[in-house]
């Protein structure tokens, strides 16, 4: 029985006919309605025509998490009187429940995009709703962008609406082709804003970590609200880990505290999502409810002030969810669900005078994320270089540069860029592409179960108590009765599934990386980097493990490490002693002082992060591997030759054999190839810079001459700047920089001797240096004065008295030369770039102080007709 009453409730009806008219003329529009209106429940109900008279239609409603769209399943259901799998079903990555009479079926946007890749035209489906899009999530922008081709392209008729909860919605509207914007009214009440920051600063987040004192005060803000406030309370955190922390310091407080996350059981879900049972909650979630979700009794709302973002470090290899100050938007978001059902409160944990510093709105993922399975969709979709996709913004150029790269390495497109039936086959499991290929890869070596249990630990990061051993890990999970280990089964069962006890079958290996950043593991999309090449066969590398006699009989160390190197070849490492490992990448990684793999030689690296101002990343998860694994997963980083180059402030020449950063072994080269040697010495003048070289004094004022006459001269006059010099130079290094082996060579090249070869000898202009640029210019005591030219204007410092009778002041190439006036003991007395004006209105006072400090020297009331001197009065009459 339809809940007639309980839609008529919702504020979004009022929308729902321009809506509709909006539909019917341009087949797309936009919808905002703040969260709580309905939008997702009643909307997808009446464009399907299960109230009300329309026709029947069929609708997918595409919802950014899982416990959304199985929360929006189960309210639509229960406001048509049933349960979900009638009339409204919901599919998520693992879980289908759906009916032959669905017609409203909602799915995460990773579903979408693999229903996409799969059936172009969407057979039999009228409306998509892509729900939430404000919150720029990167399968939402994908999603739009392939249904924007599919309208295009084959299905006119194909209804599309970007539903989001707040009125920025221009850019979509955009996007769309002007679409419409349907604006529904919510119900909202009164939000006091109560700013409770810490009475101590805290420390920023950074990584993953959030300073414990801030966790301390935000449960202490929970039990203030509970004590000046009524009704539930719910309160934002970062994750899970410190949705835990806060849970536990909450311990004894006078009301039920609920965890709410993606990873929260769905009974957990369903019991928050019900509302209360007249016991008072505190509710702990991450950001899933500040849009995706309502939370009923909610009164009170205690903001961390904090949320986690995907962020790819590709200079040291290391993607990861961080911990960032949260937006304002973010900030509108949380508070309004203090007041959905009468007047609320909320709590939030930092200054008032910081909120206007914070960013409007959460950054684009496209932006931040590593790409590599966007490129992957991409290449499936017929575009590999997503150029003619319609998105809100441009995917990063280096990002997708590095995407592209790690997919070409692990065989999922080809030289072209053209996804391969391999690359097809990965872009349908679900997964990142490298842990595709190393399920794929894995399965050939160590059978589809074993290799889908390490994929599924990979996929979503385990519980920390779970510790940082991944064999130890797995483990933990085969017996474990957790949420997190339920999960884990039913995903290993859905990986077994797509795979065989035969692997790939495609005859690529597992020898092979790339070169460029690795990524994370779980709880974030991992980031670029693996690796294929020439398959070693089945069974190959079956003696390289411990336990590894064949596929079957290998032991779980052996093929954990496995398939984590052949997910993260990049993140090989090799001990550097007291828990330190180098990377093949080239990042420093550390083990914690407790961790049981501090002894082990080898390590596969599944997840790391590196926090701020830190020179290693901390390891968080990993697997003990020896170097036949080692080497074989990261094979294709692998390099034998001789290597000649700058390093420890000389010339370094040796034969190395090295994967990576790595190096295996090394020995000294006596006779290097004379063009490295010049290269690395160049590469030295680069990084320590031109004082390798002999400057003399002479030589300095040369190329301060020279500067001055390029800057205000111009051409034939060289630019002898640091970059100019460094961008050629054999121009007037050569031939001594040829003959040169080592650091102490580079020292005996005069500087001011190789200057000269860049003067402009072939114009002839070169003679004119002495004279547009002189080194010293003759005053009328007779001195030749040096000139210093490293200031706009050329300076002369010279006693005053020496320029007596100089009515105007010095020029060099035209320009006037500024005159520092020095006492007879050198002291300065003035300063003038225009000498007639100091004679006529400042020397008459700087003659007052000089006189009477040096009474022995001749001070003329007018020192235009006197002769100019540097000695004493006395001596000049006897000159």
């Amino acid at each position: 029985m339809i809940r007639t009453e309980a839609l008529d409730r919702l504020p979004v009806r009022t929308a729902v006919p321009a809506l509709e008219r909006a539909l019917d003329d341009r087949g797309v529009a936009v919808l905002c309605a703040p969260p709580g209106t309905g939008k997702t429940t009643l909307v997808p109900l009446v464009l399907a025509g299960l109230t009300g008279d329309g026709p029947v239609r069929r609708v997918v409603v595409a919802e950014p998490r899982r416990i959304a769209a199985r929360a929006a399943a189960r309210r639509m259901a229960w406001l048509l009187g049933e349960r979900p799998g009638g009339r409204v079903g919901f599919t998520v990555r693992g879980e289908r429940v759906v009916g032959p009479d669905t017609v409203v079926e909602v799915v995460t946007t990773g579903v979408l995009l693999q229903r996409l890749q799969r059936d172009q035209e969407l057979a039999g489906v009228d409306v998509v709703i892509i729900d939430e899009c404000h919150e720029r999530h990167l399968d939402a922008d994908t999603v739009a962008a392939f249904l924007l081709d599919v309208r295009e392209a084959i299905r006119p008729d194909l209804r599309l609406v970007a539903a989001s909860a707040t009125t920025d919605a221009e850019g979509w509207a955009r996007l769309l082709g002007d679409a419409p914007v349907v604006e529904a009214e919510g119900v909202s009440y009164p939000v006091e804003v109560v700013w409770a920051p810490p009475a101590r600063p805290v420390k920023p987040p950074h990584g993953m970590r959030v300073d414990p004192a801030l966790l301390t005060h935000v449960a202490a803000t929970v039990r203030r609200a509970l004590g000046e406030r009524e009704g539930d309370v719910l309160c934002f955190l970062p994750g899970v880990g410190e949705i835990a922390r806060v849970a536990g310091q909450l311990a004894g407080v006078d009301a039920e505290v609920l965890q709410v996350h993606g990873r929260a059981p769905a009974a957990v879900q369903d019991a928050v999502l019900a509302g209360s049972s007249g016991v008072r909650r505190v509710v702990l979630a991450t950001s899933v409810a500040e849009s995706s979700l309502t939370v009923p009794g909610v009164r009170v709302v205690v903001d961390s002030g904090l949320a986690r973002e995907p962020r790819t470090d590709h200079a040291r290899g290391l993607s990861a969810l961080t911990t960032v100050r949260a937006s304002q938007a973010a900030g509108r978001q949380r508070a309004g669900r203090a007041g959905r059902e009468a007047a609320g409160a909320v709590y939030r944990c930092w200054e008032q005078a910081e909120d206007g510093r914070l960013a409007r709105f959460p950054a684009p993922e496209i932006k931040v994320a590593d790409l590599a399975a966007f490129a992957l969709q991409a290449a499936c979709w017929g575009d590999p270089e997503a150029s003619s996709l319609a998105l809100l913004d441009p995917p990063p150029a280096g990002a997708m540069a590095a995407a592209r790269e790690v997919l070409g390495a692990i065989g999922a497109v080809d030289a072209a860029g053209r996804v391969t039936g391999r690359g097809v086959r990965m872009s349908r499991l679900g997964l990142h592409p490298r842990l595709a290929r190393a399920l794929l890869d894995g399965a050939a070596e160590v059978g589809a179960r074993r290799a889908a249990e390490v994929v599924a630990l990979l996929s979503e990061e385990p519980p920390r108590e779970y510790g940082d051993d991944l064999a130890a890990a797995l483990r933990t999970a085969r017996r474990g009765q957790d949420g997190y280990a339920g999960r884990w089964k039913q995903e290993v069962r859905r990986l077994s599934a797509h795979v065989d006890g035969a692997g790939s079958g495609t005859g690529i290996g597992i020898g092979t990386g790339t070169g460029k950043s690795p990524g994370t593991g779980a709880g974030a999309a991992p980031s670029t980097g693996a690796g294929s090449g020439p398959a070693p066969g089945p069974g190959a590398g079956s003696g390289s493990g411990p336990g590894a006699d064949s596929r079957g009989s290998r032991s779980d160390d052996a093929v954990v490490g496995l398939v984590a190197a052949l997910a993260f070849p990049e993140r090989v490492a090799r001990a550097r002693g007291e828990g330190a490992f180098l990377m093949v990448s080239g990042t420093g990684a550390e083990l914690g002082d407790t961790s049981r793999l501090r002894s082990a030689p080898w390590l596969a690296v599944a997840v790391a992060d590196r926090p701020a101002h830190a020179a290693s990343a901390r390891v968080r998860l990993a697997a003990v591997v020896d170097e036949g694994t080692a080497l074989l997963a990261a094979g294709r980083l692998r390099v034998r030759g001789e290597e000649v180059r700058w390093a420890d402030g000389d010339v370094v020449a040796r034969s190395v054999d090295r994967v990576g950063a790595v190096e295996l072994a090394v020995r000294p080269l006596k006779q290097p190839d004379p063009e490295l040697v010049r290269g690395a010495l160049v590469e030295g003048l680069e990084r320590e810079g031109l004082g390798l070289l002999r400057w003399s004094r002479d030589s300095e004022q040369l190329r301060l001459r020279l500067a001055f006459l390029h800057r205000v001269v111009g051409a034939p006059w060289p630019d002898v700047s640091d970059g100019a010099l460094l961008a050629d130079p054999g121009a007037w290094l050569e031939p001594e920089l040829s003959r040169a082996r080592r650091r102490a060579d580079l020292g005996r090249i005069d500087a001011g001797q190789a200057l000269r070869r860049l003067l402009p000898w072939a114009t002839g202009e070169a003679v004119r240096l002495d004279e547009l640029a002189p080194e010293r210019i003759e005053v009328p005591s007779g001195s030749r004065i040096r000139i210093e030219y490293g200031g706009e204007q050329p300076v002369l410092a010279v006693k005053l008295q020496e320029l007596f009778g100089l009515a105007e002041t010095p020029r060099v190439a035209g320009v006037p030369v500024l005159v520092h006036l020095l006492s007879p003991a050198g002291r300065p007395a003035a300063v003038t770039a225009d000498l007639a004006s100091f004679w006529q209105d400042g020397y008459k006072a700087v003659r007052a102080e000089l006189r009477g400090r040096y009474p022995k020297h001749p001070w003329p009331e007018d020192p235009a007709t006197v002769q100019a001197t540097r000695y004493t009065s006395a001596r000049l009459k006897r000159s």
